[in-house]
């Protein structure tokens, strides 16, 4: 069995990719911006730490307080605040992500 190659400008792929052209002069200047703000990564770090902390206090906060030793309605208030703790994280996400869209919008509007 044979196969066909095209041959267009006589290059091999090696020599194609040593093209200068897609290296960046040094006399450009470059962003050096994260690609993910800094509140963002607060937030899920918060978050992260009231995922951990939060069904497991009250797990062992309800335990031996208000459930006297049932450690499965302790387990279960637990998963419920886990529950919480997410759709916390997801109601934070998408007022985050309205308040972006509403900035651009007022920008859009001032430079008209």
């Amino acid at each position: 069995m044979t196969t066909r190659r095209n041959v267009l400008d006589g290059k091999s792929v090696l020599e194609k990719d040593d093209r200068k052209e897609d290296i960046p002069a040094a006399s450009e200047s470059s962003s050096i911006s994260p690609a993910v703000p800094t509140i963002v990564i607060v937030k899920l770090l918060g978050f992260t730490a009231a995922m951990i902390i939060g069904p497991i206090g009250t797990y062992f906060l309800t335990l031996n307080t208000i459930f006297k030793g049932n450690s499965t309605w302790a387990g279960a208030t637990a998963a419920v605040m886990a529950n919480v703790v997410l759709i916390a994280y997801v109601i934070v996400a998408f007022r985050d992500d309205e308040s972006d869209r509403l900035d651009e919008k007022t920008r859009i509007r001032k430079g008209q």
